[in-house]
């Protein structure tokens, strides 16, 4: 029977590991113009209900599934949160196709948050739940805002703690631990009556299994029996990993009613990956329609133990092959449309208002070291990979 394959696109060492990395960033992006939405003034957020339905295709990866969320207030300082999340994996991505066979299996989450607000701050704690069948974690996090000189200026301390289980499907004997920790610090400040900025850095840490059990690395092997030249072996990462972040981000309003977001973020970690992200977002509401498009640059350099092709086994003290790893580029185009279909002055009972939106991602990604063996060439003259993916995006939002 063939090992089980992880899908391709999975970032490594990371929570989750069946939701793939263009996911992350997608159902990312919305979680970040939520929190830059609400994060300019110390009041709890709004009593709303949120029903998502997300489709992830590309690189012979499926990934789709529902996600509730539910806020209330809970008195004047009070609001509670909860939100559950289901992910169904069908995989065939360029990884499984080379060296294990085809999978599907299904990632579930839920999690519950509160925040508490005394005067100009605001208290948040969160705990989140992730299983699969061979991957649980448990992240917990916290953090403090304060809003100061009359609401111009919010400063935001935060940190998560993970705790994971890294199991293995076809050994159940096979359990390891990984530890990650985050720290973060933002400020958002209203410069104009028009423009808003936030600053923010984070530092992680990751200690523990960071490599991906099912993964294999290849190399040079001319007396391989299949003929190919090379031959296969396990993946080995590092059991530590720090990395740090800056990003900046702003808003402007324009006079009729639009604004335009920029954003750029700078990363660095300990295996020698540097990326540059870049990106630019237009919204424009008009009547009851508000529209968004929004391009996205991404470019990194590869880990200092990643190679396409080792020159022999064991070449190294670690060694990896995942294509997240490569150096790389990728784009992203992404159009959403909302219509706010209910307000306070037409509600329906305890719903006061309530709104549909519906996105697409288009993502390119080229990988200038990451080989297609399914081209069946020499070594040496196989094309470089380059992955089509689409995420797609339909939720309702109630307000009551």
């Amino acid at each position: 029977m063939a090992a089980k394959a992880r899908p391709v696109a999975a970032a490594a060492a990371t929570s989750g590991r069946g939701l793939t990395m263009m996911l992350r960033y997608g159902l990312g992006l919305l979680a970040l113009l939520m929190a830059f939405s609400t994060a300019r003034a110390s009041v709890l957020p709004e009593d709303r209900a949120d029903v998502l339905y997300h489709l992830y295709t590309g690189g012979g990866v499926d990934i789709d599934g529902p996600s509730i969320l539910v806020r209330k207030q809970v008195g004047k300082s009070v609001s509670v949160v909860g939100n559950y999340y289901v992910d169904m994996v069908s995989s065939a991505s360029i990884d499984v196709i080379t060296t294990a066979s085809p999978y599907t299996e299904e990632r579930t989450q839920w999690s519950l948050g509160m925040d508490y607000l005394r005067g100009n701050t605001t208290l948040r704690v969160g705990y989140t739940s992730s299983e699969e069948s061979d991957y649980d974690a448990d992240t917990y996090n916290f953090s403090v805002s304060q809003d100061m000189f009359g609401g111009l200026t919010t400063l935001t301390l935060s940190y998560a703690l993970g705790d994971d289980l890294v199991r293995k499907a076809d050994d159940p004997t096979f359990q390891r631990d990984l530890d990650k920790q985050n720290y973060g610090i933002g400020l958002t400040q209203i410069l104009t009556k028009n423009l808003i900025a936030t600053l923010n850095f984070e530092t992680g840490t990751d200690e523990g299994y960071l490599n991906n059990p099912y993964r294999s690395v290849r190399y040079f092997n001319p007396s391989d029996t299949s003929g190919r030249g090379y031959s296969f072996e396990g993946e080995l990462y590092p059991n530590t990993r720090t990395s740090n972040a800056v990003g900046v981000r702003a808003r402007y309003f324009l006079p009729y009613r639009a604004a335009i977001e920029g954003e750029y973020r700078f990363f660095t970690d300990t295996w020698d990956i540097d990326s540059h992200t870049a990106s630019i977002t237009y919204i424009h509401p008009w009547r009851d329609y508000t529209f968004t498009g929004k391009f996205r640059y991404h470019d990194q350099t590869g880990a200092h133990f990643y190679s396409d092709l080792f020159p022999s086994a064991q070449a190294t003290n670690f060694r990896g092959r995942d294509k997240e790893l490569s150096e790389l580029t990728s784009y992203t185009f992404r159009l959403k449309a909302s219509y706010a279909f209910l307000n306070e002055s037409q509600s329906w009972g305890f719903l006061k208002k309530g709104s549909v939106t519906a996105s697409v991602d288009w993502l390119f990604v080229d990988y200038h070291e990451f080989s297609d063996l399914t081209a069946n060439a020499l070594i040496g003259e196989e094309p470089l990979y380059s992955l089509d993916a689409a995420v797609f995006q339909l939720f309702f939002s109630f307000w009551y």
